[in-house]
């Protein structure tokens, strides 16, 4: 079993209410091999809402919103919760939405809101990371 971002089957999940339907992660569901998660939805950010980036401050990952409000919280715990489940499942692999501050693998968004992208891993990819899962962007496959 995989684990794959909601929004990349369709699922409106998106900060804007929209989604990234990707067909191949659409087919790995619908074939039974893949489970969607949304992290910022297990967390409990509501959809839609303010776009997030992730800062680097003082070392430290903060996942902080367009409007400067500190959601790190929130994302870090749709990050445990998607771990949970892989854990629970016994799931080895996850297909993730790039760029994003949760899915996003290997480049996010720099924080400063100006669609300028840093090398970094999204708070659940990183978790999911740490953890032994193989994680891939969805322009991987």
């Amino acid at each position: 079993m995989i684990l794959v971002s909601a929004c990349l089957v369709g699922i409106n999940c998106k900060y804007n209410g929209g989604n990234n339907f990707n067909q191949k992660v659409f087919d790995l569901v619908k074939s039974g091999k893949a489970i969607p998660i949304c992290p910022e939805q297990l967390g409990g950010l509501a959809t839609p809402r303010t776009p997030v980036e992730i800062k680097i401050i003082n070392g430290k990952k903060y996942a902080i919103s367009k409007d400067g409000i500190d959601v790190t919280e929130d994302y870090k715990k749709g990050a445990r919760e998607v771990l949970e489940i892989a854990k629970k499942l016994n799931i080895k692999k996850a297909i993730l939405q790039p760029r994003s501050p949760s899915c996003g693998v290997n480049k996010v968004y720099n924080g400063n809101f100006d669609k300028t992208l840093v090398d970094g891993n999204g708070l659940t990819a990183e978790l999911l990371k740490e953890n032994g899962i193989e994680v891939l962007s969805s322009d991987e496959i």
